[in-house]
């Protein structure tokens, strides 16, 4: 046989063997795709044509071999273990789903197998051993189940692994130690189970290990110091265990560690002064630990550093002047310690503070006139320590200030009529427990928005104003122990409080006090008040229009002072804006509806938040800003505020909510169609809303797109319409929505009304003050007084957004 022809021959007997076992190949992976049909029956395989390599979420190759099946978020349950008859099969992806029962081993007899992802499911029962022989694993995530027993040691053979993802599950005993002899690994997350013993401190020699999250777990002994032996560690959580000894003093070798939070275990001993060395420092969360010492000076030198979090330890001496320095900190939290010295004014030249917590401790001396000096401070906590003298008027300069806690201080003098203008107080305003007097400044009447107002034991005197009745959104009222005389006003949160409210004023009489004003004021005290002559009302009248006038023009010169100062925050901001900021790590992010998937770019949403200019609208707990992306697709980026111990300890629970919410269709709610969540970060992605607000509807203010609009009655009885179907949605999945305002009601293209902020309370950890209202929704906007809470409130909330709408557009 001639050699040229016996070559073309072999050749063509290798062809023909290679299709028929291409050809029986196809026919296995038909039979299995068919069996892992019957199992899960997602929707939309039901009409799907026979190959099955067209079906949606389906990957093949050009031999006809199934490599891919992604079927997140399609609600699917049943058997999925038919695809363990896919030989050929890289990647599995069957998260957020509803699949329940063991985790089939046969998916161990995968040996082309990469990437394994069931979380957010149900599964139950132990990690299967068998999963040791998928050899080629790189990506493991069964986090979020419901999954029990020992992590298996089998698991050691998987040599390629690059990221182990176990979190919130029931997994018991310890962390194993041959996780360290894996040479890729880049992520270990096996935070909130009930692992115990100590971390290996193999570890550390994981030469790429970036990101090592044990929070919420049992793990006792020390942190070990070779975890930061090779420098590239860059996030490390290990908050709520019972780790004790101290913090290495290797920490500063990783320069590019940018986030720390160990707290809430049983450290001791000093905080190293080499964690000035870790510049890339961001946030770093050591509370509830038994740190002695004082705070390292050296934290100044961390340039990036936006959250420090020191509470709760056995600190000392005074805040270093150093940490002035910190221009980015947002952050600093070093309350129940012994800290002590004068108030520490260098923090005041941090311009992006907002808040500061140094409560329980050992100040002592003034506070500071400029007490806000300009920052974007919300949340000022000094109760509980030594300070003196009398509360600043500057205090009124706090523009931004959601909560303001004095308590349990040695302050004297009177509450300044300043502190009315402090609009934007919401949370709390306690100053009990001081040495205050003088009377009531009626200008608390102008706090509409506060929630609880603590004046108790001090040593206030005269009437309760009625201008008090101004404080719309009370709920929470303490005005006993004081020198307070007279009637109690007829105000809804002060009759439905308890009588001890009230109590230890001697001569102050009515509702709640079981106490008869009568006696005290005499039979004739409303006779001779009417008695009011003709020429006095006139008078009366004539000052008030003179008073009217002279207002109406300081408010409006005010009011152009304001918008000059914006237009020129505007032109800095544009300035400012091609400033480069470099990616973020991502420690989670989604978009839930699959078209969108491709077109949303994650980095191009956390680059839009460091941009003023890309700002749109700005909430008590959230701030959104307009980011377009690279495919042209416009998103509304909304970042939430003070979310730390939300993302860290219940970042599952999270996900949760927000995917219940991404669900919940009705045409009149904003819905959220994506988030990311990086470092103490979290972003809600929205669909742009190009019409803005009823409010810039109303009030003809230019719309996001800069469009001025005029409202009509059918645009505006529409609107109202959907409002109220709003509302009524939310009754029927029993939430409460206590932001129901015109700035709150956004309106599509065809201006069609939508409720937002439905999702900020179901997300942000309440801050103090506010546990009796974390299960509402929204920020606590028009909130009838006297009201409890229940769905009968969004009744009255929606007449109070109604009046907006003027009789005439």
């Amino acid at each position: 046989m001639h050699p040229a022809f016996r070559r073309r021959l072999f050749l063509s007997l290798g062809l023909i063997s290679a299709s028929l076992l291409a050809l029986r190949a196809g026919a296995g992976d038909a039979a299995a795709m068919q069996a892992l049909r019957r199992g899960l029956a997602p929707p939309d395989w039901a009409a799907a044509p026979p190959d099955h390599c067209a079906w949606r979420g389906v990957t093949c190759s050009g031999a006809r071999e199934v490599t891919a099946v992604e079927l997140p978020r399609r609600g699917l349950r049943g058997d999925f273990s038919a695809a363990a008859g896919l030989p050929a099969l890289a990647r599995l992806d069957l998260s957020f789903n509803a699949l329940a029962g063991a985790v089939p081993a046969a998916l161990g007899a995968l040996p082309r197998l990469e990437l394994l992802d069931l979380s957010m499911n149900r599964l139950s029962g132990p990690i299967p051993a068998a999963l040791g022989r998928a050899v080629g694993l790189k990506f493991l995530n069964l986090s979020n189940n419901a999954l029990s027993g020992a992590i298996p040691d089998d698991l050691r053979a998987l040599k390629g692994l690059q990221e182990v993802q176990i979190s919130g599950n029931n997994l018991t005993g310890a962390i194993p130690g041959w996780l360290a002899g894996l040479p890729g690994l880049r992520v270990l997350s096996a935070y909130e189970n009930v692992l115990s013993g100590p971390i290996p401190p193999g570890l550390g020699l994981s030469s790429k290990l970036q990101v090592l999250n044990l929070h919420s777990n049992g793990l006792e002994g020390s942190i070990p110091s070779s975890l930061f032996d090779l420098g590239n560690l860059q996030v490390l959580i290990l908050t709520v265990n019972r780790l004790n000894g101290t913090i290495p003093d290797s920490i500063g070798r990783c320069l590019d560690l940018s986030n720390v939070r160990i707290g809430n275990n049983r450290l001791v001993g000093a905080i190293p002064a080499s964690i000035g060395d870790a510049t890339s420092l961001t946030y770093f969360e050591a509370d509830s630990n038994q740190l002695s010492g004082s705070i390292p000076a050296p934290f100044a030198r961390c340039a990036n550093l936006t959250l420090l979090n020191l509470a709760y330890n056995r600190l000392v001496g005074e805040v270093p002047d150093m940490l002035g320095e910190l221009r980015n900190l947002q952050e600093l939290i070093i309350s129940g310690n012994g800290l002590g010295g004068e108030f520490p004014r260098s923090i005041l030249r941090c311009r992006n503070l907002s808040k500061l917590d140094l409560s329980y401790n050992a100040f002592r001396g003034g506070l500071p006139d400029a007490i806000c000096n300009g920052s974007r401070m919300q949340f000022l906590v000094l109760d509980h320590n030594e300070f003196s003298g009398s509360i600043p008027h500057g205090i009124g300069g706090c523009s931004r200030l959601l909560e303001l806690q004095l308590a349990n201080n040695n302050l004297s003098g009177v509450i300044p009529a300043e502190m009315g203008k402090i609009k934007s107080l919401q949370i709390a305003l306690n100053l009990s427990f001081n040495h205050l007097s003088g009377p009531l400044p009626r200008e608390l009447g102008r706090l509409d928005k506060l929630v609880a107002l603590d004046l108790s034991s001090n040593e206030i005197s005269g009437e309760i104003p009625g201008d008090m009745r101004g404080m719309l959104s009370l709920i929470v009222v303490n005005l006993s122990n004081n020198r307070l005389r007279g009637a109690i006003p007829a105000f809804g949160p002060f009759q439905k409080s308890a009588g001890s409210s009230f109590s230890g004023n001697a001569k102050l009489c009515g509702d709640p006090l079981d106490v008869d004003c009568g006696p005290i004021y005499g039979s004739n005290y409303g006779s001779d008040h009417r008695k009011i002559s003709y020429r006095v009302a006139l008078a009366v009248a004539g000052s008030c229009v003179l008073i009217f006038s002279v207002v109406s023009l300081v408010v409006t010169l005010f009011m152009w002072r304001e918008r000059q100062e914006k237009e020129a925050d505007a032109k800095k901001a544009e300035a400012g804006d091609a400033v480069v900021v470099e990616a973020r790590h991502v420690m989670a992010s989604s978009v839930f509806i699959e078209s969108l998937q491709q077109a949303i770019d994650f980095q191009t949403c956390v680059q839009a938040t460091f941009k003023d200019a890309s700002a749109v609208r700005s909430g008590t707990f959230s701030t959104t800003y307009k980011a377009v992306m690279p495919s042209g697709m416009v998103v509304c980026v909304k970042k939430l505020k003070s979310v730390d111990r939300a993302v860290v300890h219940h970042q599952a629970k999270m996900i949760r909510e927000l995917e219940r919410l991404a669900h919940v269709n009705h045409p009149n709610l904003v819905r959220p169609i994506g988030y990311v969540i990086y470092e103490d970060v979290a972003l809600l992605l929205q669909y742009d809303l190009p019409n803005g607000t009823l409010f810039q509807l109303l009030h003809n203010a230019d719309n996001c797109d800069g469009e001025s609009q005029k409202p009509d009655w059918p645009k505006l009885l529409s609107i109202a319409i959907g409002v109220a179907e709003g509302l009524a949605f939310l009754h029927q999945i029993a939430t409460i929505h206590l932001d129901i305002s015109s700035g709150n009601v956004f309106l599509d293209s065809h201006y069609n009304a939508l409720l937002g902020e439905v999702e900020i309370s179901k997300l942000l950890d309440p801050s103090k003050g506010t546990a009796s209202i974390s299960a509402v929704a929204g920020t606590f906007g028009y909130i009838p007084p006297g009201m409890n809470f229940s769905p009968k409130l969004h009744l009255i909330s929606c007449r109070v957004c109604l009046l907006d709408v003027p009789e005439d557009p």
